[in-house]
């Protein structure tokens, strides 16, 4: 047999053998499967039966507690209603017993009403005839005193009247003297410190400059021809030249002291050069002016380090500049600033106030002044305009309003400035006073205290600083004094505007007067 057929035929045994194989291996894997299938069936239906029989007896246990659970809630539902019952049956027995207690309460006020009643008619019987009574104690109290009831009522009040004005005067005067030792000491003591400690020259500076000439020949170049020279520097600096007799002199005169200040500058200028002329009037002048200016920005600059103030506002160290050319009754107010800031300071310090917010109130409580040349206003109004303007403090706005009284110091900065003011003031040598204004000042205090019902003559003495007063003896009792005292004290303070304060002296005196023949 050819090689070739033998490998076919084993071939086709091969394939033969594995479709036997193939066939044998699937009847006895689906007879496996089958047999398992089977097991597994038995074995749910057991499981089945289990979870059935083990339902069965967790249904029975279940209605079992159920039972017993609602056995229990049955048992506790009737104990509560009973206890509420219980409670129902209590309040029910209580409300009873409170309306038996009303009840009883209310036939008792039934009757004690009836017996209001009954009091209130006899309290009325009882009136009337009190009033009866008393009428007729009235009219014969009226009969036997010569009085009727209002005339009665009159002079018994007079008399409360008077014995209560001599209490009154009498508690017046004794409240008055010891405020005014506790006060006076005090206020001694406090300024007697301030102003040992602050010590100031006074120089009393005057509202005209003199230029000195080398010679006389020197006016006429001044003047000028047909005075151009003058005119121009009148013009240029607003200061009037007074050229008079006075040899080797010219006079400068304005209100205005920067512009006086300005003019004196021009002048010694121009005379120094020799060259005089409208043009270089007009040159000398610009230059005057503006090393014025430079000057009055040093001043401001000196006196805000001399005060120990500091973050002022530019404007406001120019106008202290500008004081230094203006003068109060002859006192040079940057000086006075100066002075009243250090006293507010000093008598700030031993009161335990803020001591620099009582410096930068005195040092700028005049700094109206160096503007109410130019503008409309008192020194006061402007004061209080360019500090707001400035963004100063209310305190210090405040104690600029009030330093001369025109509102009332509501703060001790704006009192201590007010002393500090009238202490620099009044020193001696450091104002000279108008004599015109001083004189209607004695008038007007006279003519205040001759207002006075009473008074029959008084007197200004000690330059203004006492009035006294006699007053009439038969018009005005002991008593009165004292009240008339205060009184014109204070239709003083009201009416006049002094420095310092006034002594009001009253005097009353009876004279008896006869004669041995």
């Amino acid at each position: 047999m050819p090689e070739f057929m033998i490998y076919v035929i084993g071939g086709v045994a091969i394939v033969l053998a594995s479709a036997i194989f193939f066939f044998v291996g699937s009847a006895h894997r689906k007879r496996t499967a089958e047999a398992t299938i089977g097991s597994a069936e038995d074995e749910a239906r057991r499981i089945l039966s289990d979870a059935m029989k083990n339902a069965e007896a967790r249904k029975k246990e279940l209605i079992i507690e159920a039972k017993e659970e609602i056995h229990q809630l049955r048992t506790e539902t009737d104990r509560d209603l009973r206890e509420r019952r219980n409670e129902v049956q209590r309040q029910e027995h209580r409300l009873q017993q409170k309306e038996e207690t009303l009840d009883r309460k209310i036939d008792n006020l039934e009757v004690k009403e009836e017996n209001i009643q009954k009091r209130a008619k006899e309290v009325e019987e009882k009136l009337l005839e009190t009033e009866k009574v008393k009428k007729s104690q009235l009219e014969l109290l009226e009969r036997i005193s010569g009085f009727s009831a209002e005339q009665a009522k009159e002079h018994l009040l007079s008399i409360l009247d008077g014995e209560l004005a001599h209490e009154k005067a009498v508690k017046i005067l004794d409240y008055e003297q010891q405020m005014k030792e506790e006060a006076d000491q005090r206020a001694r003591d406090l300024i007697s410190h301030a102003v040992q400690r602050c010590a100031a020259d006074h120089s009393s500076e005057v509202t005209v400059s003199v230029v000195a000439l080398p010679n006389d020949e020197m006016k006429g170049r001044i003047i000028g021809r047909e005075g151009r020279n003058i005119r121009a520097l009148e013009t240029a600096t607003g200061v009037d030249l007074i050229i008079d007799d006075t040899p080797e002199t010219i006079t400068l005169s304005s209100f205005d002291p920067v512009r006086r200040e300005i003019a004196r500058l021009s002048l010694e200028k121009l005379i120094l050069d020799g060259r005089i002329h409208p043009a270089r009037i007009e040159e000398t002048v610009a230059k005057a002016t503006a090393e014025v200016e430079r000057t009055i920005k040093k001043e401001g600059e000196r006196a805000m380090l001399d005060a120990g103030v500091h973050n002022l506002h530019p404007e406001l160290v120019r106008l202290l500049g500008r004081l230094r050319y203006r003068t109060s009754y002859g006192q040079n107010v940057l000086n006075h600033s100066l002075e009243v800031c250090h006293l507010a300071g000093l008598m700030a310090a031993e009161l335990g106030e803020d001591v620099s917010l009582a410096k930068r109130a005195g040092l700028l409580h005049d700094i109206g002044k160096a503007l109410d040349h130019e503008q409309e206003g008192s020194h006061i109004q402007l004061g209080v305009e360019v500090a707001k303007k400035c963004k100063e403090s209310e305190m210090v706005v405040h104690a600029i309003h009030a330093h001369h009284g025109e509102v009332e110091a509501k703060t001790v900065i704006a009192c201590l400035v007010q002393a500090a003011d009238a202490i620099s003031a009044a020193r001696p040598g450091a104002r000279r006073e108008n004599i015109e204004s001083y004189i209607k000042r004695l008038e007007k205090l006279e003519e205040i205290a001759n207002s006075f019902n009473g008074v029959e003559r008084s007197f200004a003495i000690q330059a203004g600083r006492e009035v006294r007063i006699v007053v009439k003896p038969n018009v005005v009792s002991d008593d009165q004094m004292v009240l008339m005292a205060h009184e014109i004290a204070q239709s003083i303070e009201k009416e006049l505007e002094y420095p310092g304060q006034i002594k009001v002296n009253l005097i009353r005196e009876n004279r008896a007067v006869d004669y041995a023949k």
